[in-house]
């Protein structure tokens, strides 16, 4: 059972610890103190500041994901069908966060949802006789889901152009080209959502620790978990009822420590990336979209090429990408030892078989590792034939950690871990990772509060009004739910297609 207690002092138990400062323990944070304020929480995050991972922007793409632009969410059959399930279960949960935002905002706890979020078309955008008659089924598809209605869909090489100038610069007009569009989308900043919910929380008593680098996570003879670690140099030993690990890649070996069994026969991949920026503004003014294209043979979902709007504290750049590439790190800031200290008697037969199922995706990975940077440069240019090599730099963005399931299943995707008695949690996976962190977190708590989570039904239909039900089953909700979020976070979509123009 989960009690609550006031704010304790250091040498006390606290109802609630998170160890990592991502937006899925701000998330997860800014849940339980509107649900429970009178519980005690601490995060403890090993950098000096909060979003330095996964959660920064450079280090994600920040698409706001909603599935109206991915196509690795509508995979092709090889009989030609179109299966748009993932990208529906995407899209709902991509409102999920949405509402759980809108209702910080009206609550005065973000006081201001541009420094986080802003309309930008998604766009998806193909090229070759194959390609073309893909979108153009996956775009009948969806535009007959009550979902993703008003989505567009041109071949007119003239009418891509109009919605994404770039994409048309330069191009010669003999390869058949098509391309969908959706007003609806959004760019968002993870990293500083992020601040701004741990911001809020502290503000409501939450203690915020950085600096703090957990070394163990240790389940004592009362029940409670022990936390230990270094802050400054100086030891830290903390107490906590429930601790839930959202500590991006170094979650895994955090989880082991705990010796929890629902981790065994668990194990990890880690992939990098690499993207290419440029923050021309004759550029940049050309372009203001989301723009996704197909993915490579044997690539993972997270290397879908794409040419992205990006706004980060108020500037808009263009970031392309991402390049796949290999470091035995589980963390950007983390060790070359990392995927090393993973492996465990449990977990190197299923990785072995991950290995094995999945050579397409080593090629492919060698292949990315081995490519020049005029090759790389190339694979920009098939989106924007006119790109100029002095325009752009490259960046290096976060590590992602694929999991790798006890079956030997290389998942690209997101797994929540808890224990049978729900005093602990972890989060392993990455796409689509942030913008569905609202979801995943309320799945946290469903799952390790099972005794408050009939009487937190009424507060959750506060929070999110769609909580308990599919918008898909009911378009008229659907629609007020869309244009109420849009409304509360200042999403214009008619500015979003002025800016396009």
């Amino acid at each position: 059972m989960h009690t609550s207690v006031a704010q304790p002092p250091a040498e006390q138990t606290t109802d609630v610890l998170l160890i990592g400062g991502g937006i899925m323990s701000a998330t997860l944070a800014s849940l339980i103190a509107e649900l429970e304020p009178t519980w005690s929480i601490r995060v403890l995050e090993r950098l000096d500041r909060p979003a330095r991972e996964s959660s920064n922007p450079w280090n994600n793409a920040g698409t706001g994901h909603a599935a109206l632009c991915e196509l690795n969410y509508t995979p092709q059959a090889e009989d030609g069908t179109v299966d748009i399930s993932k990208a529906v279960t995407v899209n709902e949960q991509f409102a999920v966060s949405r509402q759980l935002w809108s209702f910080l905002v009206e609550a005065g706890r973000i006081p201001d949802p541009e420094a986080f979020i802003h309309a930008t078309p998604h766009m998806s955008f193909v090229w070759g006789e194959e390609n073309v008659a893909y979108l153009r089924e996956r775009h009948a598809l969806l535009s007959a889901h009550p979902l993703f209605e008003g989505m567009e869909y041109s071949e007119d090489p003239a009418q891509i152009a109009q919605w994404a100038p770039l994409l048309g610069a330069g191009r010669t007009g003999d390869e058949p080209i098509a391309a969908t569009y959706s007003p609806e989308g959004t760019d968002v900043d993870f990293g500083a959502l992020t601040e701004l919910l741990l911001q809020s929380v502290a503000e409501r008593g939450a203690s915020i620790d950085y600096d703090a680098h957990v070394k163990l996570v240790h389940r004592t003879m009362d029940g409670t978990w022990h936390v230990m670690g270094k802050q400054g140099g100086e030891k830290f030993h903390h107490r906590a009822r429930f601790v839930f690990v959202g500590a991006g890649g170094q979650a895994l070996t955090l989880l082991q420590k705990s010796r929890i069994p629902e981790i065994k026969g668990f194990g990890g991949f880690p992939v990098s990336g690499e993207f290419l920026r440029t923050s021309n503004p004759d550029v940049v003014a050309r372009h203001h979209a989301k723009v996704y294209g197909k993915a490579a043979v044997g690539a993972p979902p997270m290397s879908v090429p794409h040419l992205d709007t990006r706004v980060v504290d108020g500037k808009a750049s263009l970031m392309f990408g991402p390049y796949a590439g290999f470091s035995p790190r589980f963390l950007k800031h983390g060790s070359l030892l990392d995927l090393f200290r993973s492996l465990r008697g449990h977990n190197i037969v299923p990785m072995i078989r991950a290995g094995l199922a999945n050579i397409p995706l080593t090629v492919y990975l060698v292949t990315q590792l081995l490519a020049s940077a005029k090759k790389k440069f190339t694979e920009l240019k098939a989106f924007f034939p006119d790109a100029d090599p002095a325009d752009w730099e490259k960046i290096t963005a976060g590590q992602r950690v694929q999991v790798i399931r006890p079956d030997g299943v290389l998942q690209f995707g997101t797994e929540v871990i808890t224990h049978r008695d729900g005093t602990i949690a972890g989060l392993l996976g990455a796409s689509p990772g942030a913008s569905t962190a609202a979801p995943i977190m309320l799945e946290v708590l469903e799952r390790c509060f099972p005794e408050r989570w009939e009487a937190w039904q009424p507060q959750l239909r506060e929070i999110v009004p769609s909580h308990g039900s599919a918008l898909s089953d009911d378009p008229d909700f659907a629609r007020e739910v869309r244009d109420r979020t849009a409304k509360v976070l200042g999403l214009d979509a008619d500015a979003a297609v002025r800016g396009a123009a």
